[in-house]
This record gives structure tokens, C-alpha cells and sequence, in this order.
């Protein structure tokens, strides 16, 4: 059920810029525009999308991509609630998970900016449950079921180490998994807790971590612990500083932590996909809340999780990474400097990163993973491309050599056996053309 794009709000947005209420947002268009990518070629991703809602592999998705700073193609397959056989929108808003962690790696460098913060000062300066933190180290029993002793920290973990995933902050399943456990701090989902994060990050400082601060890329609470950081510098919760900071200015209208009730009609339907195919996943509240439709709606609404804790729609998402793409500013508003972002967009961790996932030729910097070596990847892109994803089977990148920017927004979790994403990356790279 393709739909090539009809954006309802445009003229209501435009409208409201002459009025002056709202910044410019560019995605008002509704065309599609020249660019050096073959519109005959995108069509065989249009295919391939829809042949994957065609044999209920995925329930839906929208896939925007710009190049060269335009729209070249914004289009939505499917249904936003198969059940219920609500037809995907451009404009629909899904849950976004990790893609959260760019955003709030961006607010950080904003202070860095403003002289409030260094990224090499230690977590400690603003929490100070981090000063010491401890490590699990796992004891060598031989024959024996072997279990792990608690040491002091080598050093003390720095907003760095956290910004690149270095700062040996798991998700709760590593080495001590039994105390996490006990604590009730395992997995990246905080949508439905009461305990404002900064507690939550606190509390976490007493349990042993999974290595010691940049001995491994381990991936985690890292960038959660970020948000609580910037609510001490600033002095305000996240929510309100990325508001203020960066969706404000950029025009990011439909980004939030918690839906406002006019917006809840339009968030879609998370689906998971096993052997049984797509089923629909049970609202908030069961024993794997992580696998659910999450309180996004109804929840408490006290915990901001910088680490995967945003909605957004891929217009908004796609706005963000234009802003990282012209080198920290859109549309005449400055969020970084240039120098910032490219110290953002290169490998700060050596082959920690390749070792640990095994992504040959991926290193990663500030918030985003990074494209080094080409070849050692086996897919198509960039050297410099950098991006990410989300747990809802979501996923960007930005390549600034092709001046591409690709954004595709689904929501699957988990997304067992699915190469959709593989098979985007292939088709977007196919349709460049240089004629």
C-alpha cells in the first residue's frame, strides 16, 4: 500500500510560518525533486518495501530520503495498525529507541560548547555516586561454575567514556546480571517507571559495571547516564532542554518523550516478527514490558531516557541530521560548530568496536558509529558515513560524500531473521546516478 507523499500539514505549516509561529520546515513539499538519484531506480525500493508488507513481514514503514539537501523520496507502506487497517502516513510517529542516544550526544556537545561541561571531565564533577565506581571481574575456577569478584574501577569513568560507549556501563546482563537484576536495571525500556532518571542513574553507580572505563566498547546506559548529566548542568529536566536546545530551533514539532493526547492517533502499532510471522505486542504492562506497545501514552511521564526514551517522525528525525550534515546548522539556526561535528563524525575507539560486534571497518565517535574502511564492511556507502538505529527495528545514516541523508522508521521488535535493512542500503545506493 504505497503512497507517494501527501503532506496534509503543508500548507497549515506554511501558513503558520508567514504568521511567523513556526521556523520553516523544508519537508512541506509534496513533490519529489530532481536530484542526481534515478527516480526509475528508487522505484525498485518501493517495490521491495511493499513486497515485504505484501508477505506480512513487516507491518509497515516510512523511508525518507534526502540528497544533496533535498526531498528525493518520502514514502509510507502499509498500515500503522494492521488490526484496525490504518493505512501508514508520512507523517505518523514511532517509538525510536536508540536513536535517541544522537540527540542527546548533541546536547552534550552543546554545553561542551558554552564552556559548561568538557567531555574529558569526570562524571563524577556532576554525579558524584560515579567518583568510585566498581567492576565485575569473572574468577577463573577451572571445572568450577565460575562466578566473578567486584574490584575498584581503574579510573574514574568521563563523559567521554560515556560518549563512546568506553565507560564499561552495560544494560544490566553482564558479569553481575544477578545484582542488576535485583536492583530492577536491566534493558534500555523506562517509559513506564516513576523514578525520575537522574535517581535511576544514581542508583546505578553502585552496581559493579561490565569493564573497566575504555577497556571495551560496551554498549548501554551510557548516554541514559549522559541525560542525567545535562539535567545537573542545566538545571532542568531533558525533556525541557532538548526542547529548548534543539527541537525548538530545528522545527522538530512531532519529537517528544511522552505523546501529547491530540498526537496518540498517530503513533504506530509495534509488531513482532518470529517464526509464527507478524503478531501484535501486548500493551504496556506485562512481564517483558521491552517487547509491548510501552507507556509513551499513558505512563507516568517522570522518566526521560536519554538513551532510548524518544518518539519522533522521520521528517523530524531527518531535520536533526540535516542539521549534522551542513556541519551544525539549519535554516540559519546554529545548534554546533562545524569543528564540533566533525569531531563527532570520526572513530574515537580504535577497534574496540570492531572487536566486540564484529562490524568489520565500523569504528565509533560521539553518539554515531563511523564508516572507515569501506571494503572491510562489504556494503555499499561511504568512508565518514555515519548513523545508527533503534530497538524498534528503526534505522538512519548520513553520507556526506554523496550529501545523502537516509532515514527508515518501522516499529519491530524483535525483528528476528528480517534484512530489510541491508536491502534499503543497497537500493538507496543503487539509484545514484551521476547524469
Amino acid at each position: 500500500m504505497s503512497q507517494t507523499v501527501k503532506n496534509s500539514f503543508g500548507l497549515v505549516r506554511a501558513g503558520l510560518f508567514i504568521l511567523g509561529i513556526f521556523p520553516a520546515l523544508v519537508f512541506a513539499q509534496t513533490e519529489r525533486v530532481q536530484t542526481s538519484l534515478s527516480e526509475e531506480r528508487l522505484e525498485r525500493l518501493s517495490g521491495v518495501l511493499q513486497h515485504y508488507v505484501d508477505t506480512e513481514r513487516i507491518p509497515g514503514a516510512v523511508t525518507l530520503v534526502v540528497h544533496r539537501g533535498q526531498v528525493a523520496y518520502l514514502e509510507a507502506f502499509g498500515f500503522r495498525d494492521r488490526e484496525a487497517v490504518v493505512p501508514q502516513r508520512t507523517d505518523d510517529i514511532f517509538r525510536i529507541a536508540s536513536q535517541t542516544k544522537a540527540i542527546v550526544s548533541v546536547a552534550i556537545m552543546l554545553l561542551q560548547e558554552e564552556g559548561r561541561l568538557l567531555i574529558s571531565d569526570p562524571v563524577g564533577r556532576y554525579i558524584p555516586e560515579f567518583l568510585e565506581t566498581t567492576v565485575a571481574v569473572p574468577e577463573d575456577r577451572g571445572w568450577r561454575p565460575q562466578g566473578y569478584e567486584v574490584v575498584i574501577a581503574d579510573r574514574p569513568i568521563t563523559i567521554r567514556d560515556l560518549l563512546t560507549h568506553t565507560s564499561g556501563i552495560g544494560y544490566g546482563y553482564g558479569v553481575a546480571s544477578d545484582r542488576w537484576e535485583k536492583a530492577e536495571l536491566q534493558g534500555w525500556y523506562f517509559a513506564h517507571r516513576h523514578e525520575p532518571m537522574g535517581e535511576t542513574v544514581r542508583r546505578m553507580a553502585g552496581l559493579p559495571f561490565d569493564a573497566h572505563p575504555g577497556e571495551a566498547f560496551v554498549y548501554g546506559y551510557s548516554t541514559d547516564v549522559l541525560g542525567a548529566v545535562i539535567e545537573v548542568v542545566a538545571g532542568v529536566t531533558l525533556d525541557e532542554f532538548l526542547e529548548e536546545r534543539i527541537f525548538g530551533p530545528l522545527g522538530m514539532l512531532d519529537t517528544h518523550f511522552y505523546l501529547p493526547e491530540e498526537k496518540h492517533d498517530r503513533l504506530a502499532v509495534v509488531y513482532s516478527l518470529d517464526e509464527r510471522g507478524l503478531t501484535r505486542a501486548p500493551n504496556a504492562g506485562g512481564i517483558d514490558d521491552m517487547v509491548s506497545q510501552g507507556a509513551y501514552v499513558d505512563g507516568p511521564r517522570r522518566s526521560f531516557s536519554g538513551g532510548a526514551g524518544l518518539l519522533s517522525t522521520a521528517e523530524d528525525y531527518a531535520r536533526f541530521l540535516r542539521m549534522m550534515l551542513n556541519g551544525g546548522e539549519l535554516d540559519g539556526v546554529r545548534i554546533l560548530s562545524r569543528k564540533t561535528v566533525e569531531l563527532m563524525t570520526v572513530n574515537h575507539v580504535g577497534d574496540l568496536r570492531s572487536e566486540e560486534l564484529e562490524n568489520s571497518g565500523v569504528g565509533f565517535g560521539l553518539g554515531f558509529d563511523v564508516l572507515e574502511d569501506l571494503g572491510e564492511r562489504g556494503t555499499p556507502g561511504s568512508v565518514g558515513e555515519f548513523g545508527w538505529g533503534g530497538a524498534y527495528h528503526s534505522v538512519y545514516w548520513v553520507d556526506p560524500t554523496e550529501q545523502l541523508i537516509v532515514v527508515y522508521f518501522t516499529q519491530i521488535n524483535p525483528a528476528n531473521d528480517l534484512d530489510d535493512h541491508a536491502k534499503l542500503r543497497t537500493l538507496v545506493y543503487q539509484a545514484v546516478v551521476d547524469n
